[in-house]
């Protein structure tokens, strides 16, 4: 459903990455799914789907892409109510436990900012570390969340029996 995703002709890659994609997310509705308490309101569900609506230029734009991947209004509500349980659960099993150190949030400043800074703005004065201690922090939080749900994610694969039954 991203817009300007191409369609017609998908290759093998795209259908791989799709299969990955749906797999991961299977994995963790079906964790999200053992607690009742992560169950999205209808109001969720209808700002999620304005916000993916606006990815698309015009309200046309995005039904003709729902009737060309074969979707009904009430499918979509269906994935965007999947979606909004995974994100719950996610951040409930690992933003809620991500504790950032003021080291961690030092040595990224020191070793990944002021020199990425530097390179992309050649001349420009480096924001301090304390004016830019939230956004530090922020992407510390993002990364560490992507680590945690990536081993997640492996252990759950391990655990799954997956049958693939027509490998592209």
């Amino acid at each position: 459903l991203q817009p300007n995703t191409q369609l017609d002709n998908p290759t093998s890659d795209d259908l791989n990455r799709a299969l990955r994609l749906l797999i991961d997310q299977r994995l963790i509705l079906q964790e999200a799914e053992k607690l009742p308490t992560i169950v999205p309101t209808p109001a969720e569900v209808r700002a999620a789907r304005d916000e993916l609506a606006r990815n698309f230029r015009t309200q046309e734009e995005f039904q003709d892409r729902l009737r060309r991947v074969g979707l009904t209004s009430d499918k979509i509500d269906e994935i965007i109510e999947q979606r909004l349980k995974m994100e719950k659960y996610l951040d409930f099993r690992f933003r809620n436990f991500v504790v950032i150190s003021q080291k961690e949030i030092t040595d990224y400043y020191n070793g990944v900012y002021v020199p990425r800074f530097k390179e992309r703005f050649p001349g420009r004065i480096v924001p301090t570390q304390e004016q830019i201690k939230d956004e530090i922090e922020r992407t510390l939080v993002e990364t560490k969340i992507e680590s945690d749900t990536d081993a997640f994610l492996d252990t759950a694969r391990n655990r799954a029996e997956i049958v693939i039954l027509n490998p592209v």
